[in-house]
């Protein structure tokens, strides 16, 4: 059944039952990497409403809630997502508390504490993106000072909004030096870095997803120029299509302890995603692949077994109608990776890049690593190596 025919005025829908879960990086990436045994604490700010004591209960009985703030007589954010099989997921939105989220609402002796620090969707934060992202860069450049590993996800705001309206462009060349990791979908860096020429993909798709849109040549010049603006790691979201990454130089990446400098520094990368045969809810998959992708670099695992944990904990997302549930612990999501789960399918058309049948993989044409592993172009399994 199409958008159009579910949703018509005065119809009445039989659906099937409500799932009520937290959402928002906060919970969705917090929770999904407590499941994979990282030790999390929680930074929020919530009205002291019936939702916002639902989260609070919620959550305190999974992981560390002292770091979450309540106000009185502010309402507490929440969204409706509307989920119908075979249609991309929709939100129906109240920022609430999350609108005057700021610096102040932060505890920095409890970031202090910790190894990483992980902010989300600013542009869903009115106080964030107001007066060209001041508040975002304060809090970043203070994390940066006390010498925690910082990681930034983002959101993709209306065009026609507030926060659609703001120069994210001159906010991220502001914040992106102080922050080590960037995680955005690539729909989110098209329309941050040149908002014009997304809209004419956009309209160009006529009302598909932009995923299709986007090959390597794309993704190379998007993640140069985040690059460029001072972030060490660029990781891409592509929904179906993987998960992309491309990182800096050996001497940029030294702050980020405990990761192998010869297997991080210079490398470009685009996984596939795993195939999954009972699709529930795409809700929170993004916000799962990041948690994994962040633990297993807190675990010291390589650049290609961090991407394959992103991919894997995407896949147990989506087949959860909810945000959370669906995200197993760190045993179980690794005997998984080495069971052979299958992959679905990649192309890759621009020239340049390289299949690695051994790791399932694509390795761009800027990846430095490349040469190590056995390559076949195309994808076409072949005896000769290839000399480059």
């Amino acid at each position: 059944m199409s958008f159009e025919e579910l949703f018509v005025p005065g119809k009445l829908t039989n659906v099937s039952g409500m799932r009520i879960s937290t959402g928002g990086p906060v919970s969705n990436t917090g929770i999904a990497m407590h499941n994979l045994g990282a030790k999390i604490s929680l930074i929020a700010k919530i009205g002291d409403d019936f939702i916002g004591e639902a989260i609070l209960n919620f959550l305190k009985n999974k992981v560390s809630v002292e770091g979450i703030k309540i106000v009185k007589g502010e309402l507490s954010s929440y969204t409706i997502v509307i989920a119908p099989k075979d249609i991309d997921r929709m939100f129906l939105h109240n920022p609430g508390t999350n609108d005057t989220f700021c610096y102040d609402d932060i505890d920095f002796d409890l970031v202090r504490s910790a190894k990483l620090f992980h902010l989300g969707y600013p542009p869903l934060m009115k106080r964030l993106y107001q007066d060209d992202g001041e508040q975002l860069r304060k809090i970043y450049k203070r994390v940066n000072e006390l010498g925690v590993i910082t990681s930034l996800d983002f959101a993709l705001p209306d065009p026609n909004s507030p926060s659609g309206k703001v120069n994210w462009n001159k906010i991220l060349k502001k914040v992106l030096p102080y922050i080590d990791i960037f995680l955005p979908s690539v729909e989110e860096a098209q329309f941050v870095l040149d908002k014009e020429k997304f809209l004419k993909l956009r309209e160009r798709a006529k009302g598909k997803e932009l995923l299709h849109l986007f090959d390597g040549k794309e993704l190379t010049q998007l993640s140069n120029k985040l690059l460029d603006y001072g972030t060490k790691i660029v990781g891409l979201k592509c929904g179906n299509r993987g998960f992309y990454v491309k990182t800096a130089s050996e001497e940029k990446l030294k702050k980020i302890g405990g990761i192998n400098l010869d297997n991080w520094s210079e490398r470009q990368l685009w996984e596939p995603t795993y195939h999954v045969e009972k699709f529930a809810s795409a809700a929170g998959a993004g916000d799962s692949a990041i948690a994994a992708f962040l633990v297993a670099l807190l675990k010291g695992e390589t650049i290609e077994m961090c991407l394959k944990y992103a991919c894997m904990c995407g896949a147990q997302n989506v087949q959860a109608l909810d945000t959370v549930s669906g995200i197993k612990n760190w045993a179980q999501t690794t005997r998984e990776i080495k069971s052979g789960w299958g992959k679905n399918e990649l192309k890759i058309k621009t020239v340049g890049w390289r299949y690695n049948r051994k790791e399932k993989l694509w390795h761009g044409p800027e990846d430095m690593n490349r040469k190590r592993s056995r390559i076949y172009p195309e994808g076409i399994p072949c005896k000769t190596r290839i000399r480059e």
